[in-house]
């Protein structure tokens, strides 16, 4: 099972392995407070992506479309094969830091992850 919330969202038992995907460390949050089980940022968007997209939601299918294929790379495969592991195992929470819930790489990610 996959879900995904942000970081400053309370920690859950429900979360089950904890996963930061963000390639920078959130602000105000302590790793304490964070209970992460694993960063992996190296399955974020790449700095580059990063910085275009902005957050700007007009960018979003643009930026969704960059982003997969990032993540079809040969050297970002061997991540997303350990979360699926993980999640025909048990529950897994990708974490991430954004404001906007409805336009983020976590919810591009989720969308890879489960084959949509």
């Amino acid at each position: 099972m996959l879900k995904i919330k942000r970081i400053y969202e309370t920690p859950a038992f429900e979360d089950g392995k904890r996963i930061l995907v963000d390639r920078i460390w959130p602000r105000g949050i302590s790793k304490a407070e964070a209970q992460l089980d694993l960063w992996m940022k190296e399955i974020a968007p790449s700095t580059g992506l990063r910085k275009w997209f902005a957050h700007q939601p007009e960018r979003y299918a643009e930026f969704s479309k960059r982003y997969e294929q990032e993540l079809a790379a040969q050297e970002v495969k061997v991540y997303i094969e350990q979360l699926r592991s993980w999640m025909e195992s048990g529950t897994v929470t990708l974490l991430y830091a954004a404001k906007d819930q409805k336009h983020n790489h976590a919810l591009v990610l989720q969308e890879v992850l489960e084959g949509k």
